[in-house]
């Protein structure tokens, strides 16, 4: 082994008083950083998250009326009924959600003409259809349903006569409808005719 030519250093003979010394002074630099934080941060939440808000006096937002609660105005026999689609949103302004739904009544095969409700549920209540927007007696077929800005949005499917299978509708309508004053407005969108 060869020896150094300097003195012998301090560090290469540790001694206890050293350990503590390190021991204290680590001590120290842990303890100031304990009390030194940054500023508490604040954060927004993004558009793409789900906020929880609540209502006048503490209570938590209203639930949407459950479409599947509902008694609807069909006569479906004992082939029961299907809710083809639905969607929830606040229509008349109150800051309570109605919910709009898509019903038919249950067939094995075909396109059953479908209606269109607007669901309401006061609380404690069960859901109860407050309005009819597309009547089954239309003969019609309800894709694309939307609910935005107290817009209820959605394409309509016919047929132009008896004599056009039920299959295949061969009229298209976009429409819209609004609550103005105490019923639904609606406004016709484009109409067309399939190929």
């Amino acid at each position: 082994m060869q020896t150094s030519a300097l003195p012998d250093l301090a560090h290469t003979d540790a001694k206890p008083v050293h350990w503590l010394a390190t021991a204290t002074a680590m001590a120290a630099v842990v303890a100031l950083a304990g009390m030194l934080q940054p500023d508490a941060a604040t954060a927004t939440a993004s558009a793409s998250e789900h906020r929880v808000t609540t209502q006048q006096g503490g209570a938590p937002p209203a639930k949407a009326p459950d479409p599947a609660d509902a008694a609807y105005p069909l006569d479906c026999g004992a082939s029961g009924r299907t809710v083809a689609d639905s969607v929830p949103g606040d229509l008349d302004g109150d800051g309570g959600p109605e919910t709009v739904a898509v019903v038919h009544c249950s067939a094995g095969s075909g396109t059953p003409p479908q209606g269109v409700y607007v669901l309401t549920q006061p609380s404690g209540a069960a859901p109860r259809v407050v309005a009819t927007l597309v009547d089954p007696a239309q003969k019609l077929t309800v894709t694309d349903l939307t609910v935005h800005d107290g817009l209820v949005s959605a394409t309509l499917l016919g047929y132009s006569s008896t004599d056009v299978p039920r299959c295949c509708p061969d009229e298209r309508e976009s429409a819209t409808w609004q609550w103005k004053g105490n019923a639904f407005i609606r406004s016709a969108g484009s109409a067309a005719r399939a190929a």
